[in-house]
């Protein structure tokens, strides 16, 4: 009686078969998600998006094609370290008792001196 080659490798490599599939899992994982970001951000209208109160810092960087340091450089300091990492622009503004409009006209001229200081 001949069994089928992956019951065969599942009775001789289990821990083997199981690393395998979990790479394979973790491969499919990031493919996905690279994909995911790839289309979106091919998007024009994703693209130099006027800034809002719900951007990240991050999010922002990536929109306007400028590194994140120089959109950090920008914010002032949290006053609470403990805070979580993705802060939006309204929490940033919140917790420094800044207008939102004022944080976002910094933000702005930011990134305008740092693309007038690009080659």
């Amino acid at each position: 009686m001949s069994e089928g080659k992956l019951a065969y490798l599942w009775r001789t490599n289990r821990v083997a078969l199981a690393a395998f599939a979990a790479t394979l899992l973790l491969v499919v994982f990031f493919a996905v998600r690279f994909t995911l970001f790839a289309v979106y951000w091919s998007d024009p209208d994703h693209r130099e998006q006027p800034i809002e109160g719900w951007m990240t810092p991050g999010y922002v960087a990536r929109s306007w094609h400028v590194d994140t340091d120089v959109i950090r450089a920008a914010l002032p300091p949290p006053p609470d370290e403990t805070l979580p990492g993705r802060l939006t622009f309204a929490r940033i503004a919140a917790e420094n008792g800044i207008p939102l409009p004022d944080l976002i006209a910094g933000v702005e001229a930011a990134i305008a001196d740092a693309r007038a200081a690009a080659p």
